[in-house]
């Protein structure tokens, strides 16, 4: 079984978005991006953290309150 790099993946999944834009030119790609990779990155982090928001920001880099803020952000808390 081989193994797909992230890096890999991504940059497929962008060739396959400008294909289907069928010439058409791309719109705000980059909070595009950011909102589709930031969402399942937080939900993910969060399971294997077990829900600890302390825990979940300490491995993501990030201050515990701008985690929240995302988390807020993409309903995935209240």
């Amino acid at each position: 079984m081989s193994k797909i790099n992230l890096e890999e993946c991504v940059r497929t999944s962008l060739e396959s978005y400008f294909t289907d834009l069928g010439g058409s030119e791309p719109d705000r790609m980059y909070d595009m991006m950011v909102r589709v990779v930031e969402k399942p990155l937080l939900e993910v982090v969060m399971q294997h953290a077990d829900q600890n928001q302390s825990r979940a920001a300490q491995w993501l880099g990030l201050n515990r309150n701008t985690l929240r803020k995302k988390l807020v952000e993409h309903k995935l808390i209240s």
